[in-house]
């Protein structure tokens, strides 16, 4: 598999051409997009993960989901744009390993006797992000904020790549970023008083 990063202008400009048209329905230009971008998409991730056969199903995915949410794309490189939701799939398959394993292994202390794995206390926060009171506290802060704390936090992306997805500035995302954690904070505060901070908010 060849390796191609996409450079110059006129490559940038054949992407954002492609992208129209991958928007309008057009599959030719998705398996030429296809072409472009997924070797050095495979390579980027095959650096993150050993297993060769995940990257191959988030790289697959990530070329449906670009299929599906072509015209949502609001400018800027289309490899960018692209890495941002392979970025995304990765976290979510690792994620999904990461709980069939503890899912097995408690069955297996179940047939032992021996206690559950406990869970690590980024996995508790993670978890927090999504359910309980912190899944409320999240709700009560402004939207805009709320998507760059979940890019950030829930999706593990960096700052660039959070701005590459939600389209602002770096400096933004770092603003908005120290913003959504004070007002967590303030909601968190509200809903469980006394309560103790939350590991990887402070």
């Amino acid at each position: 598999m060849r390796l191609m990063r996409p450079s110059g202008e006129n490559r940038t400009d054949d992407d954002d051409a492609l992208l129209r048209a991958v928007a309008q329905g057009d599959a030719a230009a998705l398996a030429a997009l296809y072409d472009r971008h997924a070797g050095w998409l495979f390579a980027r991730l095959s650096r993150r993960c050993a297993d060769p056969e995940t990257v191959r199903e988030v790289l697959q995915d990530t070329f449906v989901t670009a299929w599906r949410s072509a015209g949502a794309h609001r400018g800027g490189q289309a490899g960018g744009w692209l890495w941002v939701i392979a970025a995304r799939r990765l976290v979510d398959a690792q994620r999904a390993e990461a709980r069939t394993e503890r899912a097995t292994l408690a069955e297996q202390a179940e047939g032992t006797g021996w206690s559950a794995v406990a869970p690590s206390a980024e996995e508790r926060v993670l978890a927090g992000l999504e359910y309980a009171d912190v899944g409320a506290a999240l709700d009560r802060i402004s939207p805009e904020l709320r998507e760059v704390l979940r890019a950030t936090v829930i999706d593990g992306l960096t700052t660039r790549e959070t701005a590459q997805l939600l389209g602002i500035p770096e400096g933004t995302v770092k603003t908005r970023a120290m913003r959504a954690r004070r007002e967590l904070r303030a909601a968190l505060d509200r809903l469980t008083p006394g309560g103790e901070p939350l590991g990887g908010m402070a």
